[in-house]
């Protein structure tokens, strides 16, 4: 059995090495498919273009890569192996030979002199360190210390570190619970004006560390928008078509979870308009466009938001199409009138597809619901689409620039209803107002609204909702409405009271309680003095029914 199994692996180790010796991309194909990894399916379609990148030559054959190659055909040798139950070597001769090892290696150390600091360094440094001669002598020899040399500008010195952002996580955790130390304090510190004087300046040191630490976890776009020129250009490559992909503000620096989130998304929707909304040179002639279509991203910030846009001059989105395929699969609700952007939307339902077959492009198996769900979930952004049959496609990516609320440090109203507190993150609150019982608008569905600046929005008793209503007659009294909008639902929440603005760090429960009793709380809200649980406003509306296009 040895001897097959040796024959196989020898014949994949075969075909490797003549890909490294005349590398082609029929070779490459003819290698993963030898090794099964043209068989390979993963769920993201950032990997998956890795395969399409070898396959169409854009990615080199190095010696790098046919090692790796190597590597797994070893591995196969292995596993075959070990299902056949054939040892390759004792196990008394691989032990005498680790401590034959580490033996020698211990000898080594014995004999060879210590290395001084200096040299070591020099080492490290490399070449760029031989032009730094610091005086070894001293003042000229007479045997007095010299000022230690200051290194040049450039080089000697170790400009850059590179820190795991677990750390830097765990700093940003470390800052919020200063900041709820410093709430505790200002609490009780509030009759001595002296002391509130030094508290106030510890506050704005306070604020300054959490800038600075967030600022170093910032990336720049760049990073992940450079490789996306090498996916377009392959695709084009394997589809025959004509395309000029240009990229324009990659220099935007985000969180570096924003940037990570964002690469999957923009994969799909970049192979989408490759493949479904780019045409064929012949199709675009005939159309009258240039052969060659044109694809554009573009990367900015409005305000507190960042936005991505993905355009094309291809052949856009059919709305008749999708609405027929919407009533085919159910999703489309009879007697509701839909605006054409809400019935664009409906390509983001898990399995929706317009196209009578699917590519290995954009068809593995990650849908355009992975993209929503990412954006939304993963981003608490959204995606708007516009679109003109025959003309092209633009897709625009909102994301805030602010961290995750899931974690870290959040801006929040604190509100009181029926006596406990929860917490409203501020950045999804748009006004708070007084209500009076009188400009409630008693629908004849048993429902509530208020009009908000002319436009009649859903009002919501959170203390009804969440089962902590007091009695009718406090209904009578003023109470404080907060209009919210998450995503591209709008409601106005209403609450006893609105008592401050205040940070809170926000910690996840030990217990998933939000997945197994699908509550719409977010997390825990440690403000220092008292602690109170955070609502999930998009849960929350997405829970009442609060419709998007009522937004």
């Amino acid at each position: 059995m040895r001897d097959s199994v040796n024959q196989c692996i020898e014949q994949l180790e075969t075909l490797v090495m003549e890909l490294e010796a005349s590398p082609s991309p029929e070779g490459v194909r003819k290698v993963l498919s030898a090794l099964a990894l043209s068989k390979v399916r993963l769920p993201s379609a950032q990997v998956m273009a890795l395969f399409d990148l070898l396959e169409d030559g854009i990615t080199p054959v190095d010696a790098n890569l046919v090692t790796a190659l190597l590597m797994i055909c070893e591995s196969y040798k292995r596993l075959l192996y070990c299902m056949a139950g054939v040892v390759e070597r004792p196990l008394p001769e691989i032990k005498a030979e680790v401590q034959a090892a580490r033996e020698a290696e211990a000898a080594k150390i014995a004999v060879e002199p210590p290395v001084a600091p200096q040299e070591e360094a020099r080492a490290e440094a490399g070449p760029e360190a031989e032009k730094i001669e610091p005086d070894a002598a001293g003042d000229g020899g007479n045997g007095k210390s010299a000022a230690p040399p200051v290194p040049a500008q450039g080089g000697g010195g170790i400009s850059a570190i590179r820190v795991a952002t677990q750390k830097l996580d765990h700093l940003i955790e470390l800052v919020g619970r200063l900041m709820v130390t410093y709430a505790v304090v200002t609490s009780q510190q509030k009759s001595n004006g002296g002391q509130m004087a030094g508290l106030k300046e510890l506050d704005v040191v306070i604020d300054q560390l959490r800038g600075e630490v967030e600022a170093i976890r910032l990336v720049p776009l760049k990073q992940i928008l450079a490789p996306m020129h090498r996916l377009v250009k392959s695709l084009t490559q394997k589809m025959g078509k004509k395309i000029k992909f240009e990229v324009v503000g990659d220099d935007l620096e985000l969180d570096k979870k924003i940037v990570e989130s964002l690469n999957e998304p923009l994969v799909h929707l970049l192979r989408n308009a490759v493949d479904h909304g780019v045409e064929s040179p012949e199709d675009r002639q005939s159309r009258g466009k240039p052969e060659t279509g044109h694809i554009l991203l573009t990367a900015g910030r409005r305000g507190e938001h960042a936005f991505l846009r993905i355009e094309d001059d291809g052949r856009g989105l059919d709305a008749e199409k999708i609405r027929a395929k919407a009533m085919e699969k159910g999703l489309w609700e009879n007697g509701r009138e839909y605006t054409e952007e809400e019935i664009y939307h409906f390509i983001f339902k898990s399995g929706f597809s317009t196209a009578k077959e699917v590519t290995d492009v954009s068809g593995r198996g990650v849908g355009m619901d992975a993209v929503i769900n990412a954006i939304r979930g993963e981003l608490e952004g959204e995606i708007d689409i516009q679109s003109t049959k025959g003309a092209g496609s633009v897709f625009t990516i909102n994301i805030p620039l602010s961290r995750s609320v899931n974690e870290g440090i959040v801006d929040a109203l604190v509100t009181l209803i029926d006596g406990e507190i929860f917490l409203a993150p501020s950045r999804e609150v748009l006004e708070v107002f007084q209500l009076k019982p009188q400009e409630i608008v008693h629908l004849t569905d048993g429902g509530e609204a208020v009009s908000v600046r002319g436009e009649m929005l859903a009002l919501i008793r959170l203390g009804d909702y969440l089962g902590l209503a007091g009695s009718k007659e406090e209904r009578n009294a003023e109470q404080h409405a907060i209009v919210v909008k998450a995503g591209e639902r709008k409601a106005a929440l209403l609450v006893d009271d609105v008592l401050r603005q205040q940070q809170a760090v926000v910690t996840n429960f030990t217990v998933p309680l939000q997945n197994i009793y699908k509550i719409p709380i977010l997390g825990f809200g440690m403000m220092g003095e008292s602690d109170a649980l955070v609502l999930n406003m998009e849960t929350l509306l997405e829970q009442l029914g609060i419709d998007q296009h009522t937004a």
